[in-house]
């Protein structure tokens, strides 16, 4: 698993780079609608990683 932090880190800074270019406000608009997924995504992905760790941990107690 890559570190989590260092993941949201790059995503916040392609946002906030996305933001100091946008000219309009569909541009603000598009810039979040594509960061919000890409938390999403992350999230969803570092979630079912600990998933796996926790159902590893429960076998070996089992």
């Amino acid at each position: 698993m890559a570190n989590y932090t260092t993941q949201v880190n790059t995503i916040h800074k392609k946002f906030t780079d996305a933001l100091k270019k946008a000219k309009t406000k569909q541009a603000i608009n598009k810039a979040y609608s594509a960061h919000r997924k890409d938390h999403e995504r992350l999230l969803k992905s570092h979630l079912a990683e600990e998933m796996r760790q926790i159902k590893k941990a429960k076998a070996k107690l089992d």
